[in-house]
């Protein structure tokens, strides 16, 4: 599974419709991974509380950014500095990350998920095979 941020997905404005024009995705996973990453977000975020930075995971491959998820305010991601994100939303907002995730987990499924809803420049996109 690799992990990156995109920062300018309209390419300077000439793809007019798209609502965002940065996000992070992750990308080129199977099965397997997908059911790790959720279950790492259920142990680590929801049940112990903890932070999880992502590039700490063994099957996540940081391409240029890294990121952490944090419970906290409905913020969705921010940015800390030039390459390192934190997701921080509240235990529901990562609940339904998770709900999101299933049907990756169930089987190898091709497609793309957006992770969460909230209103923040940066968007994070699940996807199998990269695009959306």
């Amino acid at each position: 599974m690799k992990l990156e941020y995109l920062g300018d997905i309209s390419d300077g404005g000439r793809f007019k419709d798209v609502e965002t024009d940065e996000l992070i995705r992750l990308y080129k996973f199977n099965k397997s991974q997908a059911i790790q990453f959720r279950d790492a977000i259920k142990l680590h975020v929801v049940e112990q509380h903890q932070e999880l930075n992502l590039t700490t995971l063994d099957f996540i491959e940081p391409v240029n950014c890294s990121l952490t998820l944090r419970l906290g305010s409905e913020l969705g991601i921010h940015r800390e500095n030039k390459i390192d994100f934190i997701c921080e939303l509240k235990v529901e907002g990562f609940e339904k990350m998770i709900y999101l995730l299933e049907p990756f987990c169930e089987k190898e499924e091709s497609g793309y998920q957006w992770l969460y809803d909230v209103i923040t420049p940066i968007e994070l996109l699940f996807s199998s095979n990269g695009d959306w």
